[in-house]
């Protein structure tokens, strides 16, 4: 495809969004911005949150996965369903008894203000810097694709980026990310069934001789019990995802805000046990695709592709899709998939990113009512440099994108588990006022207990394990500035 039919695709793409979000945004106020006015239905919720919660990490970078770790990633996705039960029978039941706008007024119900404000920063914290990762990896693609050839820098292509996004999320907020995750759920769904399609046809597969063959089987081990020292270890991967998908969806309000837009607790429910089953069925789609493209690499003696003298397994999808010769069905489904991925997350993180500063922080919801609704739109112009600039930052990391995104989380969510986990789990109550005192010190010690020298760790390396390792910290240190309740 040439540069001018791509950015005419992008263009008709970004059309539909807008359209969208003018259909859905009559009504701009905070309660469709925040709530959708509690009217969402759950089937739309659920296919919607599978994009959400995919986005471009895990449109790229896990099937870039496969040359390093097989299928090892289905190991945490198994440990992601039991993890979703979790928020199923336990936290969504609690966020709808108490009619939360913001998931972290829970603990200032149960604390006090200072931990309901430690865990409302530590969200903002995770979500801005795991927003701009899933954002930095799909720019850096389309740049690769197609603004390095026409000589826009990297930054410009963040800015317009983010612009787009502030512009179709500007009014409907949440009511609006419901219709149009739902959209770039689709169309990253069909990217990879296409992707899958098409390969195989170049390899003389079918789909059962695919998932027959050698080369098959020699890229996709999913178990792996051998070697406890290893970040592929089953019991790493699967216990890790638990706390993964219970930290990063459960307590994390850009997930769990599509979830309070459903009419009631059972469509919540519902909502989440269907992405939950289908999240697993479309990341073993996701890695069948990853490989395909190292069979099609090692068979065509393809070169991985290398920027800034990094090799990035990342860009393996986008090189065959775009330069193979593989027919422009690939070419635009890629594409449209791309744009899907890189907004069906970072549109939903604006939106919550502006809601939870909005009423975290600035108590928006005890403000005068006329001055509601232009305090929330400078929110979200702000919230918008901000991604702007941490994205740009953002250009000189190295490494695989999906392991330095899980790496961050596990500290940044760890005060989370521990606040929610002491909440639910125990009676006591705790000396609010160090509750941020706690929280560092739990980051502080999980960094150092996981940069020990091989001396004392051997050959063990952290994976996963992290963000429970800093959840159980945080809750020690609760239990020592707590005490019984009267």
């Amino acid at each position: 495809m040439t540069a001018t039919q791509i950015l005419l695709l992008i263009a008709a793409y970004f059309g539909v969004l807008i359209l969208i979000s003018y259909l859905t945004g009559k009504d701009d106020s905070n309660e469709v911005f925040f709530k959708a006015k509690k009217q969402s239905p759950w089937y739309l919720v659920a296919f919607g949150m599978i994009g959400a919660s995919l986005s471009g990490v895990t449109f790229i970078s896990v099937p870039g996965m496969i040359g390093g770790q097989q299928f090892a990633y289905m190991q945490g996705v198994f440990g992601f369903f039991v993890g979703y039960i979790f928020i199923i029978l336990i936290l969504l039941p609690l966020y709808y008894k108490l009619n939360v706008t913001s998931i972290y007024q829970y603990l200032e119900q149960r604390f006090g203000k200072v931990s309901y404000k430690t865990g409302a920063f530590f969200f903002l914290l995770s979500r801005v810097t795991g927003a701009s990762f899933r954002l930095y990896l799909v720019a850096l693609s389309m740049q690769y694709i197609v603004f390095e050839k026409l000589g826009v820098p990297f930054w410009l292509t963040v800015v317009v980026s983010i612009l787009l996004i502030w512009l179709y999320t500007n009014r409907g907020g949440i009511k609006t990310i419901i219709w149009t995750d739902t959209l770039q759920t689709l169309a990253m769904l069909v990217s990879v069934g296409v992707g899958i399609y098409l390969i195989n046809q170049k390899l003389d597969f079918s789909l059962i001789s695919m998932l027959k063959s050698e080369s098959f089987s020699a890229k996709s081990q999913i178990f792996f019990f051998d070697n406890p020292n290893a970040t592929t270890y089953f019991w790493k991967y699967f216990i890790g995802g638990i706390f993964i998908a219970i930290a990063m969806t459960g307590l994390d309000q850009d997930m769990m805000q599509k979830n309070l837009t459903c009419k009631n607790k059972k469509e919540a429910q519902k909502n989440m046990f269907t992405m939950a089953t289908l999240v697993i069925i479309v990341n073993f789609a996701f890695l069948s695709l990853g490989a395909l493209l190292f069979i099609y690499a090692d068979k065509f003696n393809l070169q991985i592709p290398v920027v800034n003298d990094i090799t990035r397994t990342d860009l393996l999808f986008p090189e065959i899709a775009m330069n193979q010769d593989l027919g422009g069905a690939l070419s635009i489904t890629f594409l449209i998939g791309l744009i899907a991925a890189a907004y069906s997350s970072a549109d939903s993180a604006l939106t919550s990113l502006t809601t939870s500063f909005s009423v975290d922080f600035l108590n928006i919801e005890k403000k005068p009512k006329e001055e509601q609704k232009p305090l929330r739109k400078k929110v979200h112009i702000g919230v918008s440099v901000l991604l702007i600039l941490v994205v740009i930052l953002f250009n000189n990391l190295e490494g695989n994108v999906v392991s330095n995104l899980f790496k961050f989380a596990t500290y940044t969510y760890g005060p989370l588990l521990g606040l929610f986990a002491f909440g639910i789990l125990t009676k006591r109550q705790i000396k609010d006022q160090y509750a941020w005192i706690v929280a560092l010190l739990s980051i502080a010690l999980s960094f150092i207990i996981t940069s020990l020298p091989e001396s004392i760790l051997g050959a063990y390396k952290f994976h996963w394990e992290i963000l429970p390792l800093n959840g159980i910290i945080t809750f020690i240190g609760l239990i020592l500035i707590s005490r019984k309740q009267n």
